[in-house]
C-alpha cells in the first residue's frame, strides 16, 4: 500500500501543502497570507486566515485524487516562535498571532534582564531573553487585550506555536499538543527535564493551564478528517519546527553535522549530541529533534532577515522585479564598491542580539549603482552565516567539515559561491526539495513505524551538489572586515 503524506510547511509568508508519495515529493500548493504591521517593529499574522489557507491548500493539492488504496497521514513543520492565544470555549483567537519578527516584547525583556532573570532563563531554556521568542508575545497579549488576563486565570485561554494551533483546529479542539522542538523556542520549556518549567512560567506571568502537552517530534499528535475532506480520520504524525525539520531533512543525525536554512530569516544549526551543552555567548541551545526515544540537542544561531532582505528590495524599493533578478544585478558590477547592507529590519539576531539596531546601507557614493546594493544584500546573507559559524567553531569547540544548505536563496549561485569562500568550507547544496517538510515527513515515518533506525533514514539521501571554496585571503579578509565595521556602526547607534 502506498504511503501518502500530506506535509504542511506553515512558513512566515505562506502556507505550503505538499504531497509525498512513498516519501518522494510529487506535488505542492502555495498560498500566501497577509503580513500586518500595526506599529513600527510590530509584526502580526491572522491565525484564522492561516488555518483557512491550510484547509484550502490541502483541498487544492488533492483535487481529483482517489483516496483509496493508500495509507494517508499528515505532517507539519512551521515557523517556530510565532505564537497564538485563543479561547478554548469559542475556538477563536483573542488577538492576531505575534510573529517571531515582532519587537513588541523588547521593553519586557529589558525589565526581566534588569531584574536578574537572564541566568535562570538561559540555564533552563537554553535561550537568551529576547522578543524573538514566544513568551513575550503571550505576556503582551495577556497584559494588553481586554479581559485576557482574567480569562487566562479562569483557564479559558490556550496558547501555542503555529503547529499547536493547527493541530488543535484540525482535530476539532480534541488535541492541544506541540512538539519538543517548538516548545524549546518559547522561553518556557526546560530542555533538560523536557517539560514546561514552573519557575519560567512564573517569571513571564503565564498560567500553566494555557500550555499544550509537549511530545517528541516523532509522535502521533491527533486524528483529523481535514474538515471532512476524508471520510475517516487520518493521523497527524510528525511535527517539528522548520529549522529543526531542515536539520533532519539534511540527515544531520550525528554530532558535528550542521546545516543552514536560507528563508525569510536564516538558522544555522549544529547537532551537538545527546547532552544539552551550555551555548557560547550569542548562541542558543535548542532541542534539535526528538525521535526513537532519544533527544538530540543543537547549537543554533538565528538571523532575522536574509530572504526578507531580497523581498524588501523587490516590494519596497522596487529595485528588482523578483528574487530571480538579484543575482544578475549583483554580477553586473565587479565588486560591492565598498557598499555594505546590514539588514537589521527586526534588530540584529545572533551573535549580536541587539533588538534596537536598525537596518542600514553604508559606504555609498555617487558612483553607487543598483548592482552594488543588490550585491551587498546577497553578501550580507553570507556574512551573517559566517558570523554564526565563527562563533560556533571558535568558542563552542564544534568543527564543521561541510555546511549543508537548503531554502530558496540557495539556488543563487553567486550567493553559494560567496558563502563557501567566506567560510572556507565546502557548501553542500543537496538535491533535497523542501528540506523542512521532508524532515517532518521523516518524523511521520518514524512515528508510524516505517523506519526503525536513523541509519535506515540516512540511506535514502541522494546526490550531493558540493560547492568547493576558492579562497583568496587578500580579497576575502578585507571584505569581511568591511562588514564587521558596518555592523559595528549599526550596533553602536
Amino acid at each position: 500500500m502506498t504511503n501518502k503524506v500530506i506535509a504542511i510547511d506553515q512558513s512566515t509568508s505562506a502556507t505550503k501543502a505538499m504531497l509525498f508519495e512513498d516519501y518522494r515529493l510529487s506535488n505542492r500548493v502555495n498560498i500566501e497570507h497577509h503580513q500586518y504591521y500595526p506599529r513600527t517593529g510590530w509584526v502580526e499574522h491572522d491565525p484564522v486566515e492561516i488555518y483557512d489557507n491550510v484547509v484550502k491548500a490541502i483541498n487544492v493539492l488533492l483535487t481529483g485524487m482517489d483516496f483509496s488504496g493508500a495509507k494517508w497521514s499528515l505532517a507539519i513543520t512551521n515557523q517556530r516562535e510565532t505564537v497564538v492565544v485563543w479561547n478554548r470555549l469559542t475556538g477563536e483567537p483573542v488577538h492576531n498571532a505575534v510573529v517571531w519578527q515582532c519587537q513588541r516584547g523588547a521593553d519586557l525583556c529589558r525589565k526581566l534582564k534588569e531584574a536578574g532573570h537572564e541566568p535562570t532563563v538561559r540555564a533552563k531554556s537554553g535561550l537568551m531573553i529576547d522578543p524573538y521568542f514566544s513568551a513575550t508575545g503571550v505576556k503582551w497579549i495577556l497584559d494588553n487585550v481586554e479581559g485576557a488576563a482574567e480569562m487566562a486565570a479562569r483557564g479559558e485561554l490556550l496558547m501555542g506555536t503555529m503547529e499547536s494551533w493547527l493541530i488543535w483546529k484540525l482535530t476539532g479542539g480534541k488535541s492541544h499538543t506541540c512538539d519538543y522542538t517548538n516548545a524549546s523556542r518559547t522561553l518556557l520549556f526546560n530542555i533538560h527535564t523536557l517539560d514546561w518549567d514552573a519557575e519560567l512560567l512564573d517569571i513571564f506571568g503565564i498560567p500553566a493551564s494555557m500550555l499544550p502537552k509537549a511530545l517528541p517530534s516523532d509522535s502521533v499528535f491527533g486524528q483529523t478528517t481535514i474538515e471532512g475532506l476524508f471520510d475517516e480520520e487520518i493521523p497527524i504524525a510528525g511535527a517539528i519546527g522548520d529549522s529543526h525539520g531542515a536539520l533532519v531533512g539534511q540527515m544531520c543525525f550525528t554530532r558535528g553535522m550542521g546545516k543552514a536554512t536560507y528563508g525569510t530569516g536564516s538558522s544555522v544549526m549544529v547537532n551537538i549530541g545527546e547532552e544539552a551543552m551550555t551555548p557560547p555567548e550569542g548562541l542558543c541551545t535548542s532541542i534539535g529533534f526528538a525521535a526513537l526515544g532519544k533527544v538530540h540537542y543543537a547549537f543554533e544561531g538565528n538571523i532575522h532577515c536574509t530572504g526578507a532582505t531580497i523581498k524588501w528590495l523587490t516590494d519596497k524599493l522596487h529595485l528588482i522585479n523578483g528574487p530571480a533578478e538579484v543575482e544578475g544585478e549583483a554580477l553586473s558590477v565587479p565588486d560591492n564598491g565598498g557598499v555594505y547592507f546590514v539588514p537589521a529590519f527586526a534588530g540584529l539576531g545572533a551573535p549580536w542580539w541587539n533588538s534596537e539596531a536598525k537596518a542600514a546601507i553604508v559606504g555609498m557614493t555617487l558612483a553607487t549603482e543598483k548592482g552594488h546594493i543588490c550585491r551587498a544584500a546577497l553578501e550580507a546573507i553570507a556574512f551573517q552565516i559566517k558570523d554564526l559559524i565563527d562563533t560556533m567553531t571558535g568558542r563552542a569547540g564544534v568543527t564543521l567539515s561541510e555546511l549543508r544548505v537548503d531554502g530558496g536563496p540557495t539556488k543563487n549561485n553567486y550567493l553559494m559561491t560567496f558563502q563557501a569562500n567566506m567560510l572556507n568550507v565546502n557548501v553542500n547544496r543537496a538535491d533535497i526539495e523542501e528540506a523542512s517538510a521532508f524532515g517532518a515527513v521523516i518524523m511521520n515515518g518514524l512515528a508510524l513505524g516505517e523506519w526503525k533506525t536513523l541509519d535506515e533514514v540516512a540511506a535514502i539521501r541522494k546526490c550531493d551538489d558540493i560547492i568547493i571554496p576558492e579562497c583568496d585571503p587578500a580579497r576575502d579578509e578585507p571584505l569581511y572586515q568591511g562588514w564587521c565595521r558596518a555592523v559595528s556602526m549599526v550596533n553602536n547607534n
